[in-house]
């Protein structure tokens, strides 16, 4: 391997600001149309060359370090693209965890889009652009996104993009409850809605502020959910959400002071839960401090 070598990245949340489910596509995925928008909350990874197996450690114990572990999958397939034999070795993936888990907020995909980019480096593989777009819609629908960042459009599985003009800086609250959401889950209990006839119009009469489909799906099962919109609205944001598939919510401020008011109120009313303040980024501002 000769000297050893590091590379760090910064793998940034993400939020929707809006979600749209617009049906099941043949394929067996749903068809979406969704606003995605980055967030300067992020997961540190660093990729060191070190000798042996390709090893992950995290200091979340909750996050796999093993296959299931989208960084490891991204592994495999660079090293597979790079036309060499075997497992992925010789490099050792350091998470420092910081984006919660099945929360809606792509850190896992996030994590993995890092990790194509940084073991592309680490092992001098080139990658066009198109490929290793083709790379990260393979490990999910969300994971090409997080090669960019900024506010873009994404159709189709959410995973055929196109960039718009980042929104104006806001500054953001997350609310994470004390349970996570998985995707699958979320969008069976869309299914089942919609063979009830409900789907598409459930939340929506009545309720224009509702952004996202698969909220009142959430909500019905886990009813803070729409409680925490409501209180994110009660203290002052614009614009309150499930984020994803959830458990997160968010609310967008005008300004920092603000944010940080909603938070102690938040906080207040259910110590236990996490609750975050940071702000929205552009492109331009993912790339920059990605590679830092």
């Amino acid at each position: 391997m000769g000297a050893e070598r590091s590379i760090a990245r910064a793998a940034f949340a993400k939020i929707n600001l809006d979600l749209r489910v617009l049906g099941v596509r043949p394929d067996g995925y749903h068809e979406l149309r969704t606003t995605f928008q980055s967030v300067a909350l992020v997961d540190a990874l660093t990729f060191t060359s070190t000798p042996g197996p390709f090893r992950i450690v995290c200091d979340d114990p909750a996050c796999p370090t093993d296959e299931r572990n989208l960084v490891w999958r991204a592994a495999k397939l660079v090293w597979g693209a790079a036309r060499r034999r075997g497992s992925p070795r010789d490099v050792t993936v350091t998470i420092a965890k910081r984006i919660p888990m099945q929360a809606g907020l792509g850190g896992g995909s996030s994590d993995a889009a890092a990790a194509i980019a940084a073991l592309s480096s680490l092992w001098r593989v080139r990658l066009g652009r198109r490929r290793m777009y083709r790379l990260a819609q393979s490990l999910g629908a969300d994971v090409p996104y997080f090669l960019e960042g900024g506010t873009m459009l994404g159709l189709a599985r959410g995973d055929r993009l196109s960039r718009l003009p980042d929104r104006r800086r806001a500054w953001v609250v997350i609310v994470v409850p004390r349970f996570g959401v998985s995707t699958p889950q979320a969008f069976a209990w869309w299914d089942e809605q919609a063979r009830a006839g409900q789907a598409g119009r459930a939340g929506r009469a009545g309720q224009a502020l509702i952004a996202n489909d698969l909220q009142t799906v959430v909500a019905r099962r886990h009813p803070i959910v729409r409680a925490l919109v409501d209180a994110l609205r009660r203290q002052g944001a614009f614009q309150a959400s499930l984020s994803g598939s959830g458990s997160a919510v968010f609310g967008l401020f005008r300004t920092r002071a603000a944010a940080l008011r909603a938070a102690r109120a938040l906080r207040r009313a259910g110590p236990r839960r996490l609750v975050v303040v940071t702000r929205t980024l552009g492109r331009r501002e993912c790339r920059e401090l990605a590679a830092k």
